[in-house]
C-alpha cells in the first residue's frame, strides 16, 4: 500500500509504548531512563528552567525549528534526557526510538573569573543560588547574552539519528527544551554542563568580604567595630573597670590561698588527736568483751562439773542401798533355813 511520501500516522501513547521496549537496549546494562515529565503546559517554572528556555528563543537562528520540539517535550517524548560536563545525551520517542547528542562548550576561564568578581558579596548562601532568589544585579550577570552563564549558538552542536535534513530537527529542540525542565529540579547541572563549580561563586562571596576588610586597616578594632563585625554586643562598662581592682585581685587570692592552708592544717591535726583516743577505747572494749566471755564459759564449765558429782553421788548411794538391801535379804534367808 502507497504512502503517498508519508508514513502513517502513530499515536503519541504507541510511541512512548514502543520506545520504552527499545531503551534499555538503547542505554545499556546498569543504566536508569531518566525523562522529561512535565506537569502543566508551562515547560519550565523556576528562575533557572525559564532563563535557559528565554534565552534560547532569542536566538534566531533557532527560532523556526523551536516550536516543534515544545509539542514533543510536552507529551512526553523526551523518554531520556543525561546531562553531563559539555554534552547531552538523549532519546526521543519518534515514528522510531531517536538519538539525540549535543555538545556545549565549557565557560572559558576568563569568562567564570569575571562572573565570580561580579557575584561577590551578592550572594547570601547557596540555597539561595540553586533556588534562584538572587538580586536583579545578579540575574543580570548570570543571564547576560554574551557574558553570562548560557551558551551561544556558535558554542553548541548538535546531532540526532532521525531522517530529517534540517540543521535542527523537532527531536533537538525537544531536547533543547528538555534541558529547561531538568534545571528546575536540578540547577546545578548548569554548572556541570559548562565545566565549573557552582560553590565557588559562594566562597567568592563569603571570602571577599573578610579579605578586604582586613587587607583595608592594620589598626586594632574597638569594641563597637568588633560588635558590628560579629554580631555581638559588648559590656564596654566592666573593661574599663578591671585595671583598678587587679591589685584587689591579687590581695584576695593571698588571703584565699592562707586561709585554705589553715584549714587543711585543723583538718590534718584534729584527726591525729583523735585517733589513739579512738584505738584505746576500741581496745579496752575488747579486752572487756574477751573477759566476759571467759568467765562466762569458766561459769557454764563449773556447772556442769558440779551436775557431774552431784549425779556420782546420788549413784553411788543408789548402790550402797541396793547392797545393804542384798545382804539383809542374805541373811533373812539363813535365819529361816537354820
Amino acid at each position: 500500500m502507497s504512502w503517498y511520501g508519508f508514513r502513517p500516522y502513530v499515536p503519541v501513547h504507541q510511541k512512548r509504548a514502543n520506545a520504552a521496549k527499545q531503551l534499555p537496549r538503547k542505554l545499556g546494562k546498569g543504566k536508569t531512563p531518566q525523562p522529561i515529565e512535565i506537569q502543566g503546559r508551562k515547560i519550565a517554572t523556576t528562575f533557572w528552567g525559564s532563563s535557559w528556555c528565554e534565552h534560547l528563543e532569542q536566538f534566531s537562528d533557532y527560532e523556526n525549528r523551536l516550536p516543534r520540539g515544545r509539542t514533543y517535550v510536552r507529551n512526553g517524548s523526551v523518554v531520556h534526557l543525561e546531562i553531563k560536563e559539555g554534552e547531552i545525551f538523549a532519546c526521543v520517542a519518534g515514528s522510531s526510538l531517536y538519538t539525540t547528542k549535543i555538545a556545549i562548550k565549557t565557560l572559558p576561564a576568563a569568562k567564570w573569573e569575571q562572573l565570580k568578581r561580579q557575584c561577590t558579596g551578592r550572594i547570601a548562601s547557596l540555597l539561595e543560588l540553586v533556588q534562584g532568589r538572587l538580586s536583579k544585579e545578579v540575574m543580570t550577570v548570570v543571564t547576560h547574552p554574551e557574558n553570562g552563564l548560557f551558551p551561544l549558538p556558535g558554542e553548541i552542536s548538535f546531532r540526532c539519528s532521525c531522517p530529517d535534513w534540517a540543521r535542527m530537527c523537532k527531536h533537538v529542540a525537544a531536547v533543547l527544551y528538555g534541558i529547561g525542565a531538568r534545571l528546575d529540579t536540578q540547577p546545578e547541572l548548569l554548572f556541570r554542563l559548562r565545566g565549573v563549580e557552582h560553590t565557588e561563586l559562594i566562597s567568592e562571596t563569603s571570602a571577599g568580604e573578610v579579605v578586604g576588610r582586613a587587607a583595608g586597616s592594620t589598626e586594632r578594632l574597638d569594641d563597637e567595630s568588633l560588635a558590628d563585625v560579629f554580631g555581638i554586643e559588648l559590656d564596654t562598662d566592666q573593661s574599663s573597670e578591671t585595671p583598678a581592682t587587679e591589685p584587689q585581685t591579687d590581695t584576695a587570692k593571698k588571703a584565699k590561698k592562707t586561709a585554705t592552708r589553715s584549714r587543711k592544717n585543723a583538718a590534718k591535726s584534729e584527726p591525729k588527736a583523735a585517733a589513739p583516743a579512738r584505738s584505746r577505747s576500741t581496745k579496752t572494749t575488747k579486752k572487756q568483751t574477751s573477759k566476759t566471755g571467759k568467765t562466762g564459759i569458766g561459769k557454764t564449765a563449773g556447772a556442769k562439773t558440779a551436775a557431774k558429782a552431784a549425779g556420782a553421788k546420788t549413784a553411788r548411794k543408789a548402790t550402797k542401798k541396793a547392797a545393804k538391801k542384798k545382804t539383809a535379804k542374805k541373811n533373812t534367808s539363813k535365819s529361816n533355813y537354820d
